[in-house]
């Protein structure tokens, strides 16, 4: 099955939405694909200071702005679209990512795993993790940023059956993109990490974004990985159905060498 993933890796600015949006969607339309993964809070900047500026940009699916302009993208151009946000739900705000199919369907993750200052405004997700469809059929594990620091995450996505692991990501650290090198190898999947670039700084604090976003095959293997400041779209053709083999010898399959009895149970 030939399958075009895309990633998106570019520099948002803090709180311009419509601004961001607008560059995003210039980004995207020429681009011929079946899926694009674009970063962590993708349209809004990161730094949040207070309440008000998580308000000032949330959004709740099916409504607002970025969310109604990007199905309305995802229809005209045919692909899914994975994108992060800040989502407010019922006066609380949660680090979200979203899944928009071309046929309007639609699928919100909330991050399990907060970061550092995200603890500040956000709430965690208590859903846990979930495998959704995406265009043709292909099965999708939703994980954002920091959720890559925990196996289980990238784990309970494969064994509930996510051929593709999608990595929204504002990431600071150096080390997720080589983990999650792992984290697709120990899983027999593909990963998408797209990441932002650049410096912001807001209320006296600044973080720098690692960039080098990346396309993963199954066994770890880098397809495609931008570098740390470039602003681009690049599409890889996969078999997203190769994920569903988990052989690793003539004896050895990924999954059914484990040995749950054996492994700690809290």
């Amino acid at each position: 099955m030939k399958y075009r993933v895309s990633v998106l890796q570019y520099r948002p600015e803090f709180l311009k939405k419509e601004e961001n949006l607008k560059r995003v969607v210039a980004m995207l339309e020429p681009i011929e694909t079946d899926l694009v993964v674009l970063p962590e809070l993708a349209f809004t900047g990161y730094l949040f200071a207070s309440y008000d500026e998580v308000d000032l940009v949330a959004e709740a699916p099916p409504e607002g702005l970025v969310f109604t302009t990007l199905l309305d993208l995802s229809h005209q151009k045919d692909m899914s679209i994975l994108y992060g946000f800040p989502e407010k739900a019922d006066g609380v705000y949660y680090n979200s990512s979203v899944l928009i199919n071309p046929d309007g369907s639609f699928h919100v993750y909330r991050k399990v795993h907060l970061y550092n200052r995200e603890k500040l405004w956000f709430e965690p997700g208590e859903e846990g993790f979930s495998v959704h469809i995406a265009k043709d059929g292909v099965k999708i594990g939703q994980m954002i940023c920091f959720d890559w620091s925990f196996p289980e995450s990238a784990r309970s996505l494969s064994l509930k059956g996510a051929q593709i692991l999608c990595h929204p990501s504002n990431l600071v650290l150096p080390w997720a993109q080589e983990a999650m090198k792992t984290r697709s190898l120990e899983n027999r999947v593909f990963s998408i990490t797209s990441n932002r670039t650049g410096t912001e700084e807001n209320a006296g604090i600044s973080y720098y974004f690692t960039g080098k976003s990346q396309i993963l095959g199954k066994t770890g293997e880098i397809l495609k990985r931008l570098t740390d400041n470039e602003e681009a779209v690049y599409t890889v053709e996969i078999d997203p159905e190769e994920a569903n083999d988990k052989t690793i010898s003539g004896k050895n399959n990924a999954f059914g060498d484990r040995r749950p009895s054996m492994y700690y149970q809290p």
